[in-house]
């Protein structure tokens, strides 16, 4: 059940008795004067449904905690010896001189409430609240949109260390499976903390340790008993089947029988880089950088640098990219906004959903690719949709054929382009050029010529760059690496801290009580 907080204190009240020594205009000094306005007990009674039970904390107090936590990077053990030893903290709180505050576990179990509730987010949303009541966004109607990496809490886990966490999870998960590896799994000692005892330097060791890994890790899974799993259990064993395929392939030995196995060429598809978090992925920003963890994605009002929506996603897949995200944070807009994103923003999709809201567009074009460096692109071939044809720089016209896969359609120049004295500077390929027209070629395009516009390069330049204000205070004091495992919990970490990072910076532009509101 929920606690209710009865208003006396272990000691003298340090918010009333120094004052004088909480800095005047900080975050603590607001908490301290506005906390029970701003975070209400009645704001987290859905969390403690109950009427039975020992009463717990009050919620306000630990709600406090983990903002001031969230804003400054601490652990849990960390968190509560500010809130022991330092007279910010208790003030903010609400705690007395004399109090030794709470067990760290109690912040473990409040984030796990809210991470289970209906609304996770509700302390971002809360002050988001706040900003609206100030009426500081008033007539600020762009908003800036971007992404970053985060870290994941573990170590990435190369192929045979996932193959032997993964054996090990079902053999403790899954009733019946001790006694199956005991009988039929010899590749390696799964009671044995450490690596196999091979060559490392070895490649054909190496390799014939994968090929046996991966035979227990058939053998487990083919001979479980039929039986009904929890929900632990079967994640185990979804888990060892996912590791034990998608990093490797079937091979051939010397004399020509299959049924060994091989470390796979190339990287499968939302590959699951750690047992241990299986959230998380491997994640390519750009071409040269990459990272293990998760996305942050982020809309800022750049006047203020106050943060409207935030939501973090895995790292991989159509449903976490950048452009898909970008729906979800302005599906809260109900007027029109003006939007600015880079290129990742810039698919013809998103650009479709916000004609469609009536936002306004400054959203980077992805950059054209020539086939030849320096060469022609698409917007040097006339393209006419309508009536399916497709003129190339040199004049020669084709028609536009039906769409293929991925619904593409195909202009085929290939016998035009023999002997053509542009040949050079358009194609590479021996059988001539192919082109390949979006299907929604003409959106595209217009998107590019606008943003040629030295009108829409003074507006990108402008308000577009003060989103990375934003995502460096995310990530400042540490942050960028995450402390906890799954995106449920990340999710709700991020909106903590962004919700952190809104009341600091409204308190910072001289956010007081007035009237009553």
């Amino acid at each position: 059940m929920q606690g209710e907080w009865a208003g006396e204190t272990v000691g003298p009240d340090v918010w009333e008795t120094c004052r004088e020594l909480i800095p005047a205009g900080s975050v603590f000094a607001f908490l301290a004067e506005h906390r029970e306005r701003l975070l209400p007990a009645s704001m987290f009674a859905d969390m403690y449904p109950s009427a039975n039970g020992r009463p717990s904390l009050p919620p306000q107090v630990l709600a406090v905690a983990v903002v001031l936590q969230s804003l400054y990077g601490t652990s849990d053990v960390e968190t509560v010896l500010e809130l022991r030893c330092d007279l910010r903290w208790k003030a903010a709180c609400g705690l007395g001189l004399h109090d030794t505050a709470f067990d760290p576990s109690l912040l473990t179990y409040f984030r796990r409430r809210l991470q289970r509730s209906s609304d996770q987010g509700r302390v971002f949303t809360r002050v988001r609240e706040v900003v609206a009541a100030t009426g500081i966004l008033r007539g600020k109607r762009r908003r800036a949109l971007d992404s970053t990496v985060f870290d994941d809490a573990v170590a990435t886990q190369d192929t045979v260390t996932q193959l032997i966490s993964a054996i090990r999870r079902v053999i403790r998960e899954v009733p019946g499976a001790g006694e199956i590896a005991a009988q039929y799994l010899g590749a390696h000692d799964y009671t044995d903390a450490g690596k196999p005892r091979i060559a490392w330097d070895d490649e054909q060791a190496r390799a014939a340790l994968v090929d046996a890994l991966v035979t227990d890790a058939v053998n487990l899974l083919g001979r479980l008993p039929e039986q009904e799993l929890g929900e632990r259990a079967a994640n185990a064993v979804g888990l060892l089947a996912l590791v034990a395929g998608q990093d490797v392939e079937p091979a051939e030995d010397s004399d020509g029988r299959d049924g060994r196995w091989r470390i796979t060429r190339g990287t499968a598809r939302d590959r699951t880089v750690s047992t241990v978090d299986p959230e998380a992925r491997h994640i390519h920003k750009n071409r040269t950088r990459h990272q293990e963890g998760f996305k942050g994605h982020v809309a800022i009002e750049p006047e203020t640098g106050l943060f409207t929506e935030v939501a973090l996603r895995r790292g991989s897949g159509p449903e976490n990219h950048e452009a898909k995200v970008a729906e979800d944070l302005l599906a809260e807009e109900t007027e029109p906004v003006q939007v600015l994103g880079d290129s990742a923003y810039g698919t013809a999709d998103l650009r479709e959903h916000l004609e469609q809201a009536s936002h306004d567009q400054v959203l980077k074009p992805p950059p054209l690719r020539p086939a030849v460096p320096g060469g022609f692109t698409s917007d040097d071939f006339s393209i006419d949709t309508e009536n399916s044809q497709v003129t190339c720089p040199a004049g020669h016209i084709v028609t536009l054929g039906k769409p293929l896969k991925g619904e593409f359609r195909q202009a085929q120049f290939k016998k035009l382009c023999t002997g053509c004295p542009l040949r050079e500077r358009c194609a590479t390929s021996k059988t001539g050029r192919v082109l390949q027209v979006h299907p929604q070629h003409q959106r595209l395009a217009d998107a590019r010529r606008q943003a040629a516009d030295p009108a829409w390069k003074d507006t990108y330049r402008r308000w577009r760059p003060p989103v990375e204000r934003g995502i460096a205070w995310l990530t400042a004091q540490g942050n960028r690496r995450l402390r906890y495992l799954g995106t449920l919990k990340n999710d709700t970490w991020l909106r903590n801290r962004a919700a952190a990072l809104n009341l600091r910076r409204l308190v910072n532009l001289g956010l007081e009580p007035a009237n009553g509101t």
